[in-house]
């Protein structure tokens, strides 16, 4: 019998949770979670953690499990996510996967391509390097090293050019190898135990703005003021350069009236939906739904697509 990871995709505030729940309960199955910033046990208000009614509905993985102060790569949790599904298929043909993370979602999709090992020395130069003169350094060698995948990120996910892991690993293996990093990329597919069913989440873009713009308010009518300003004392840490922190951190610092932290927090936001939607577009295979489609239509066609009678 084959196995079936039915996995659902689009921007954020479009429905995900609540569709990902209605399948698990349908199939009575599980869901693994692949947002990236719900791993974290300290951030819930601002990354839409699913309730408590909705983590009782049915069985979640991925949610809360770690701290902001662990170590955690897109490679640890393709590891321990493929192993995790490995077990669930075991007991259910059928298992459900949700996020609005695309690295992620490809991780286990796809898998990882295979880069060669570099001399520790070179990320430690690098490093040392980044400490004196900032992201500045890490762009300008990525833009040298490797030029077109410089441009391709500026364009499709330019906040990467902002994150200083993601960019030292470029650098490194550009610089370690002699050869771009892009040069890796999409070199072989890695087979997996199951067959992807990929459903897509999507509306007009106004009605996502005003999805977004709703979901600001309501988080902070939750506490997400209070839940930031806890974080403040650790808000260099990586995991805390996320839409909603980062704002009011510069809140905190003075920098940004609240009203204008508010305002930043929905645009940034918005321009983060508009990169998912970039990137979960190119997703092979998917099927996109209104945002709006009856339930009953969504589980209809999983149904038919896990051959599910």
């Amino acid at each position: 019998m084959a196995n079936y990871l039915i996995t659902i995709i689009g921007p954020t505030a479009i429905g995900k949770t609540a569709l990902s729940i209605e399948l698990a309960q349908h199939f009575k199955c599980d869901i693994l979670s692949c947002d990236s910033r719900q791993f974290f046990k300290e951030m819930t208000i601002g990354t839409a953690v699913p309730s408590a009614i909705e983590l009782a509905a049915a069985p979640h993985h991925f949610i809360q499990h770690i701290s902001v102060f662990d170590p955690y790569t897109v490679g640890d949790f393709e590891r321990e996510a493929t192993t995790k599904l490995d077990e669930l298929f075991s007991k259910n043909n059928i298992q459900i996967m949700v996020g609005g993370s695309g690295l992620y979602v490809d991780a286990i999709l796809k898998g990882f391509d295979d880069f060669p090992d570099i001399d520790p020395s070179v990320r430690e130069n690098i490093r040392e390097k980044y400490e004196k003169s900032g992201i500045s350094y890490l762009q300008e060698q990525l833009e040298r090293l490797d030029p077109e995948y410089y441009k391709k990120i500026s364009v499709e996910n330019p906040q990467t050019l902002q994150n200083p892991q993601r960019m030292m690993r470029f650098v490194e293996v550009s610089l370690g190898s002699g050869k771009p990093y892009s040069s890796f990329l999409n070199q072989k597919k890695i087979a997996r135990n199951f067959i992807p069913v990929v459903i897509g989440l999507e509306a007009e873009r106004e009605v996502m703005y005003d999805r977004i713009n709703r979901r600001v308010d309501l988080m902070l009518d939750a506490g997400l003021l209070e839940e930031a300003k806890l974080l403040y004392p650790n808000k260099t840490l990586n995991a805390l350069q996320t839409v909603g922190y980062r704002e009011l951190f510069s809140y905190f610092d003075g920098d940004y009236t609240l009203d204008f932290a508010i305002e930043e927090i929905k645009k940034n936001t918005r321009r983060f939906a508009k990169r998912q939607i970039t990137w979960f577009k190119r997703t092979e295979n998917a099927q996109w739904f209104d945002y709006n489609t009856p339930v009953a239509q969504l589980i209809a066609y999983a149904d038919q697509q896990t051959q599910n009678t």
